[in-house]
């Protein structure tokens, strides 16, 4: 679809890092934003960079992993700017540094309710009110390269396994949604200068409530130097008007990907020589 002045957009964690990027670039393009993230002062923030450029935005305090919350925002922006076309689920945080067995379960909870139910609660809200509408649209759901493939060298179980969920989700929204005007995309970046290894300060009250992390903090070193998010939001916009499905801003994370593919495949080859013994009996 084209992303043309005066269409509406629902962006998840808006606040910072690459959603702040998907809003203020989306302002940029004429786009009228509802900025949502559950650090209010956070989403405050971004509306007033995206006014002081001349943009539309809204900014709504939203606990993504709270289907009410959700449906609250959605309710909200088409109040004000009318249907929204396009749907970031972006919101995340990291779960680093430690071994599965030791990560407690208010932290599972925590990374699931995010990653993996903020995404849910989006499509379970905004799929239907797309479908009504029955103008052209697109959803771009935020997984990560750790959603094809787990670093052996960071312990990132816990966040790789929310986001292999979401590239399975988005893979099944594509096929239900194909005959639609919805367009679906997921987006599979590396290292990129955001705050996501200080996300534990986000963690909302029914959750556990804000708390010190410890064991994500290495990663601040690791992406600073990284991509900037504005660069992040360019490569998505441009990949939602050519209908592109699998975002993949980092070209340098193929070799990674072909490991483990080729992996699987010598897996094939080994239980194809296995079973022509067995054929042949």
């Amino acid at each position: 679809m084209k992303i043309d002045p005066g269409l509406v957009a629902y962006v998840s964690g808006g606040g910072s890092g690459i959603g702040r990027g998907f809003c203020v670039e989306l302002a940029r393009r004429g786009v009228h934003v509802g900025v949502c993230d559950i650090r209010g002062e956070d989403a405050r923030e971004t509306v007033r960079l995206i006014e002081e450029g001349g943009g539309k935005a809204i900014a709504l305090e939203t606990d993504v992993s709270d289907q009410s919350s959700v449906d609250a925002a959605a309710d909200a922006i088409e109040s004000v700017f009318g249907d929204v076309s396009l749907v970031f689920n972006n919101a995340g945080v990291a779960m680093h540094g430690v071994p599965v067995e030791e990560i407690s379960l208010s932290e599972w909870d925590w990374v699931i309710g995010v990653n993996v139910m903020g995404v849910i609660h989006g499509v379970r809200t905004f799929v239907p009110r797309l479908r009504k509408a029955g103008k052209p649209a697109h959803i771009v759901n935020t997984a990560s390269i750790g959603g094809f493939q787990v670093n052996p060298d960071f312990l990132t179980v816990a966040y790789s396994m929310t986001k292999y969920a979401v590239v399975a989700l988005s893979e099944g929204l594509r096929n239900e949604l194909a005959e639609t005007q919805t367009g679906v995309s997921v987006l599979a970046p590396a290292a990129v200068d955001t705050g996501i290894h200080l996300s534990e300060r986000s963690r909302p009250e029914r959750l556990g409530g804000a708390y010190v992390r410890p064991e994500n903090h290495f990663m601040g070193e690791l992406i600073k130097d990284g991509a900037q998010p504005e660069d992040i939001a360019n490569i998505v916009l441009s990949a939602i008007e050519s209908n592109c499905f699998y975002i993949f801003p980092h070209p340098e994370t193929r070799p990674w990907l072909e490991r483990r593919f080729s992996e699987i495949l010598d897996a094939y080859g080994a239980a194809e020589a296995a079973a022509k013994p067995l054929a042949a009996e």
